[in-house]
């Protein structure tokens, strides 16, 4: 049994429409307030800075944003540990590094084994050593770069969701927003506001993981690469402490099992955020197979080993998140990052170093990118809606360290599919040559086409305490959550599945979005969704479901994450 035999109901078809008589025009739409959509903001605004004659063709908004969130950063999440190169490249001497809203400079790093009982420190691979970089929380970091965008001429709009892609004469021609103030059925309420057409020259998706207009224009234009996205799903917490830590802890092993069979892929993060303050996360890749595997339950397990509890022991868990990150790397990059009129930028397109756990500072770097790709294309003379107008952004990309360092380890993720032992073994081989030894590129498989198996696994999980270990609901809770009870239903799945399928969701989803419902017959279940508890992590389109957008301005409110 397989996710993939149960697909959704959804069509992509249903979130392309044509452009009417515009009602909202800008120069450039960036749809996404992430690292990566407000470095191309950035980058834009400075190079308008010194084309005024440019600026004032693109109209009274030159460069727009639209942010889903509340604000910039609420549903930002990551570690983060970031590497400053990109930003050092995008502010150059406008804005030193001291300035930027770090934590601080990684200074010392432990990499440890764990069993259940016991940690063993081992040396940190190549690929995760952090001298130089720095700790930031990225929700903070992007509500910082959305005000440096803001300072270059970028408006942005928050709580709006990019719901359909306007696409007429084989171009891109910029996205219908969502609708605001719907009922659970689709009835319009008192409040209701319709969305408006927002028509731009050119339209850059920086929607970061499982961005929903990025999936539909990868399906438009046919612009899939020879493999399929794979994920994996990270889920962490932030506490007050009362003892610094000092330095950048990683670990593998426990509490994941190392037989090929589990395919469970993964391991933990624990950074310090200034004197008072640690997170600790658990990254889990989505290939895996046992239905009653669930991240969230996995990282309070975590908690419990000796290594980590010492570190929490008497502190206060302060902020929960979950999200989605793209694992495919350079073998799941699309086959061109550009069609007419749309550039697809940082976690959409894949951008992701996943043996170096870095993504942010690509996904700045391909934003700086795409709006010189931009930029250019706007030229007297020239027409961002030509095709291969836009190519420019491609050739500077695969051109850049970003691919360079994606290309090396292209070929690692994959071999954990054989077990952590070899897994491990042959990822060592591939440091050593630099990613030429294999030779040539593995394969990949959708997580959904992943057959299921059952185990006892559940049994492991530690009861919810409230002070160490915590359930679900209390997390969501702590989410800072803005989702309406009444908002409609964002979330397309079968209302009918046998029960191993409707497990398998229940127990991965971090937010208790879905649950196991009464005998449907056929030996099936229903399955129960409550919307309002989704923290938008994107796990479920990973395994058999879809996210679409919800209203604007639901979903977590992240301050820490």
């Amino acid at each position: 049994m397989r996710p993939s035999d149960y697909p959704p109901p959804f069509s992509p078809s249903e979130f392309i429409a044509a452009p009417r008589e515009p009602e909202i025009e800008v120069g450039v739409l960036i749809v996404g307030a992430g690292p990566a959509g407000l470095a191309c903001a950035i980058r834009l605004g400075q190079l308008l800075e010194e084309t005024p004659e440019l600026a004032e063709r693109l109209g009274e908004v030159p460069v727009a944003v639209l942010e889903k969130g509340k604000q910039p950063g609420s549903h930002l999440l990551s570690g983060a540990v970031v590497n400053p190169r990109s930003l050092r490249r995008l502010f150059k001497d406008r804005v030193p590094t001291h300035e930027m809203p770090f934590f601080g400079r990684v200074e010392h790093e432990s990499v440890y084994f764990l069993t259940a009982k016991r940690a063993m420190r081992i040396p940190a691979p190549p690929t995760m050593r952090n001298s130089g970089n720095y700790a930031a929380s990225l929700s903070q970091l992007g509500r910082w770069l959305a005000g440096q965008a803001e300072e270059v001429g970028a408006v942005i709009l928050p709580e709006t969701t990019g719901h359909k892609l306007l696409v007429g004469d084989g171009r891109v021609r910029g996205v219908k927003t969502g609708d605001k103030g719907r009922g659970r059925n689709g009835e319009e309420l008192p409040n209701f506001v319709p969305g408006d057409e927002v028509q731009a020259k050119v339209t850059v998706l920086a929607e970061g993981t499982q961005g929903h207009l990025t999936g539909i224009a990868l399906d438009r234009f046919a612009l899939q690469g020879d493999n399929p996205q794979v994920w994996a799903l990270g889920v962490k917490e932030v506490w007050k402490v009362a003892k610094p830590l000092g330095r950048v802890i990683h670990t593998m092993g426990w509490p994941l099992r190392p037989g090929a069979k589990y395919r469970e892929f993964g391991g933990s993060f624990i950074y310090p955020m200034g004197e008072d303050m640690i997170t600790i996360g658990m990254v889990v890749g989505l290939d895996y197979r046992d239905v009653e595997l669930s991240v969230h339950d996995v990282l309070q397990e975590l908690k419990t080993h000796p290594l980590v509890r010492k570190l929490v022991e008497g502190g206060e868990r302060i902020a929960w998140g979950a999200k989605t990150i793209p694992e495919g790397g350079f073998l799941a990059l699309p086959k061109r990052l550009h069609a007419p009129g749309l550039l697809i930028v940082g976690d959409g397109a894949g951008l992701v170093n996943v043996p170096a756990l870095k993504g942010i500072h690509y996904a700045v770097e391909s934003g700086r990118l795409a709006a010189e790709a931009a930029f250019s294309a706007l030229q007297r003379g020239e027409a961002p809606g030509r095709r291969g107008a836009l190519v420019g952004y491609d050739e500077a990309l695969e051109q850049s360290f970003v691919w360079r360092d994606l290309k090396q380890v292209r070929n690692m993720r994959p071999a954990f599919g054989r077990g952590f032992w070899l897994g491990g073994a042959m990822a060592g081989a591939m440091t050593a040559s630099r990613g030429n030894f294999p030779p040539g590129d593995a394969s990949l498989e959708h997580d959904a086409e992943q057959e299921l198996i059952r185990t006892d696994r559940a049994k492991r999980y530690p009861v919810p305490d409230g002070k160490l270990t915590f359930d679900k609901l209390s997390s969501v809770f702590l989410s800072g959550n803005q989702t309406r009870d009444d908002a409609p239903n964002h979330l397309r799945v079968r209302d009918r599945v046998p029960p191993e399928i409707a497990e398998l969701w229940t127990r991965m989803c971090p937010a208790q979005v879905y649950e196991v419902g009464d005998d449907a017959g056929d030996g099936d279940v229903q399955v129960e969704v409550t919307p309002s508890n989704c923290v938008q992590c994107g796990a479920i389109t990973a395994k058999g479901g879809r996210l679409t957008p919800p209203e604007g301005g639901s979903g977590p409110e992240y301050k820490l994450t």
